[in-house]
């Protein structure tokens, strides 16, 4: 089997905690106990700057990049052309494998990438509509310009892909679904606290707009006066977290609304093990890793049904899907509850071992490797078709992004000069 070189990058990893994040490091992890080189490329996180090694052995670069919303980094394009080509050359990466819609240094490395010859490949996490103003401005500055010279696209679910295609009017077949996957051996159930703790509905996710944090706000009061004696335990922050500490305030749930804030990885088995139903209330998702998690614990999941959740655990057994409205996620939490103190939900050992055979790293790597093999036998990236294919996206940004294509390639055009002339020098000095 042929070994590849790998730089996986984006602007979220550890030790921020999420599904993206989450992602990358078991990917990295598995690529590397199937003997390929990988590094992960980051922004910094606080005094987290420079190499570090991680546990698994795992190379990860923090870039002192300056951080401007929502964990993302300020793309500056050119400014970063002297780290990535720094990187990808002394690591001889032969192939840049961006995360994440929201990352802009994933596009950043990997447009530098495509022009310095390396292949590309592109894995969108998240879904988007087409109408609102964020959206247009995602999908046309971000997907259809910067998707245009990726070798290969890979979305966490069909959904997904639809969806992909669609915003970056791309070409079916250089799309491909893989779905996340998640180390059940990490996320096991605990029997005794799930048949004797109290009832407990546990929450886990940013408390965001996009999570459906405000359905958050109307669901934990109704569901408190249904029942008297549930609880809820929130784990998570975003700047939603204000009016869920105002709801919690207003209703005096402080004693039956447990609030954690950020919780690391490592924490997050030993709070869905205190729980027998887990919730979750996205308005959009690609594919939910928290409720793959929480079904491997053993618990009940209660859904959205949106994007490409219904792809991922069977209905009934394994999860409640409901539309995004407040009093049809209450009835479905009431009827798990009545399920649960009736001793109908399935036995949280039996769920572990059903999820564990449907999503396991290994699979996911595997199959990743054929992607990249499928990215390093198409045509060699060349700077002029590159250009060419912005041109043919449309005038008016095409021109943009012809016109910054064209400063890195002076850029560097530039360093490769200096470099020579450095060698050269040191040559003559010996």
């Amino acid at each position: 089997m042929v070994k590849y070189s790998i730089a996986l990058v984006s602007d979220f990893f550890c030790p921020n905690a999420g599904g993206i994040e989450t992602h990358i490091y078991f990917l990295a992890q598995c690529l590397l106990d199937l003997g390929h080189k990988v590094i992960v490329i980051t922004h910094g996180y606080g005094d987290r700057k420079g190499i570090r090694y991680l546990s698994n052995g795992l190379k990860v670069y923090y870039l002192p990049f300056l951080i401007v919303y929502n964990g993302a980094s300020l793309g500056s394009i050119v400014g970063s052309v002297p780290w990535f080509r720094k990187v990808f050359q002394r690591e001889q990466i032969q192939i840049v494998h961006g995360h994440s819609t929201f990352s802009s240094l994933a596009h950043e490395s990997l447009m530098i990438g495509s022009l310095m010859g390396l292949r590309t490949v592109f894995t969108d996490h998240s879904l988007f509509g087409f109408a609102d103003a964020s959206a247009i401005l995602v999908n046309t500055l971000v997907l259809k310009y910067s998707l245009v010279n990726v070798d290969q696209v890979i979305c966490v679910s069909y959904t997904s892909k639809e969806n992909t295609v669609l915003r970056g009017q791309l070409n079916p077949s250089k799309v491909s679904t893989i779905p996340n996957a998640i180390e059940t051996r990490l996320f096991t159930p605990d029997s005794q606290q799930f048949h004797q703790n109290p009832t407990t509905i546990i929450y886990l996710g940013r408390l965001v707009y996009r999570k459906g944090a405000d359905l958050l706000c109307d669901i934990i009061p109704k569901v408190c006066e249904a029942h008297k004696k549930c609880r809820f335990i929130i784990g998570g922050d975003g700047p939603k977290r204000v009016e869920l500490e105002e709801m919690r305030e207003k209703f005096k749930l402080h004693d039956r609304c447990i609030m954690l804030g950020m919780l690391p990885h490592n924490k997050v088995r030993e709070v869905l093990n205190q729980g027998q139903i887990f919730i979750n209330t996205s308005l959009t998702e690609a594919f939910c890793m928290s409720i793959v998690e929480a079904a491997s614990c053993g618990l009940h999941v209660v859904s959205t049904r949106v994007g490409g959740i219904p792809e991922v655990l069977p209905e009934e057994e394994f999860i409640s899907l409901e539309e995004p409205v407040a009093e049809d996620l209450v009835s479905a939490l009431l009827t798990a509850i009545s399920k649960r103190e009736s001793g109908e939900l399935m036995d949280p050992e039996e769920k572990h071992e059903k999820v564990s055979k449907m999503y396991n790293w290994p699979d996911v790597a595997k199959r990743t490797e054929i992607v990249y093999k499928k990215a390093l036998e198409g045509p060699e990236p060349s700077r002029f078709t590159n250009l060419k294919r912005y041109y043919s996206q449309g005038l008016g940004f095409g021109i943009l992004y012809i016109t910054v294509s064209c400063m890195i390639c002076v850029f560097l055009t530039i360093l490769d000069t200096i470099d020579r002339f450095s060698a050269k020098k040191a040559k003559k000095i010996e």
